[in-house]
């Protein structure tokens, strides 16, 4: 039996094994390597860490299918020269023919001291449960701050307000303004959907160190009870110590089929790969249907087609349950719309 072993079951590695269902040959076995027993939506974590949402929202049963198996289980290493990934909970080894890895990220820091040990993140689905917790758990008017304004920051913060009125909300943006990535009109309107609803947004921060019961930026230390952190991220551990080409931003260099020049059976996709586009779940999620492409091929004997560029089809974000943004049909709309569309998506994709 050839194997092939699926690290990540996230939105690149769900599309990938969702792809090869109907032509994976017979003498395949297809291993899939991930640390949650479901498909978690990465998306959705900004719900948990508000308390607005419950897990099961957040989570997607995995397909069954007599040829895949699974593996729940914390990755120690990728062993490249032998082919093998060493797992934490099995004495043997998992070896493979064919591999694909879709670690994800996490969180960025930049080399601030106290911000791994004294923040919350997003990033994972543990992680969200504890942010949620520390927040869900706060008495009357303590203070939240949410390091970063991007994307993953914006949502944190509205869904915090949303949840929690009485809780004081800080955002600490680097920039001139929220969500540098997107149109001005959106920038403006998310401005002052967080000044209408008592969201203090604090431009030019720089970070300087975090404290158990505080946050410094430029000099100045605010007293905080729970800090939320969003301000970037980086490929996974396992994949930053790989020993393959990587970009500036430490991610893989692939090839125009998504596989590493040096060793053409190993496959990487979404926020472990080199791209000219910023890491998302749509990104992903489109690079897992092309690569499932390519392997469908490839184990069917058959040469793969090139998979041409990726296109996306824009952003969107949400400000709580009835308000948000977005690129919609290359023109950025604010309001009602851009939620339900962000809902929509939601809803197709727990039921792919």
């Amino acid at each position: 039996m050839r194997k092939l072993v699926i690290l990540g079951g996230g939105y690149g590695g769900i599309n990938i094994l969702n792809g090869l269902l109907e032509e994976v040959p017979d003498d395949v076995q297809i291993t899939v390597v991930d640390r949650n027993p479901y498909h978690s939506l990465k998306t959705e974590f900004y719900t948990i860490a508000a308390g607005t949402e419950s897990d099961r929202h957040s989570r997607v049963d995995f397909p069954t299918h007599e040829q895949v198996e699974y593996v729940f289980d914390e990755i120690e290493k990728i062993d490249t020269d032998s082919e093998s990934i060493v797992l934490r909970g099995k004495e043997d080894s998992l070896s493979y023919d064919y591999l694909v890895i879709g670690l994800g990220c996490e969180d960025n820091y930049h080399g601030i001291e106290g911000a791994s040990q004294f923040t919350e993140s997003v990033q994972t689905f543990s992680a969200a449960r504890r942010a949620g917790y520390r927040i869900g758990n706060l008495g009357a008017y303590k203070n939240v701050t949410v390091v970063g304004a991007g994307l993953s920051g914006i949502e944190v913060a509205s869904e915090v307000r949303e949840s929690r009125a009485d809780l004081n909300i800080r955002l600490l943006d680097r920039g001139e303004t929220v969500l540098k990535a997107f149109d001005s009109k959106i920038q403006n309107y998310v401005e002052k959907w967080f000044h209408k609803n008592g969201v203090e947004v604090i431009h030019g921060a720089n970070v300087e160190y975090v404290e158990k019961d505080g946050v410094c930026n430029n000099g100045i230390c605010y007293m905080n009870d729970v800090t939320v952190w969003t301000a970037g991220v980086r490929p996974n551990y396992l994949v930053r110590e790989l020993p393959f080409e990587k970009d500036s931003q430490e991610k893989v260099m692939v090839n125009d089929f998504y596989q590493v020049p040096s060793q053409q059976n190993v496959y990487v996709v979404g926020d472990c790969a080199s791209s000219e586009h910023s890491p998302s779940a749509q990104l992903a999620g489109q690079q897992g249907e092309k690569i499932a492409d390519i392997l469908a091929a490839v184990l069917n004997d058959r040469v793969p087609e090139a998979p041409g560029e990726v296109k996306l089809k824009g952003a969107l974000g949400s400000l709580g349950k009835n308000d948000g943004f977005g690129n919609m049909l290359q023109k950025p709309m604010t309001g009602v719309l851009p939620r339900l569309a962000k809902s929509g998506v939601l809803w197709l994709s727990k039921r792919h």
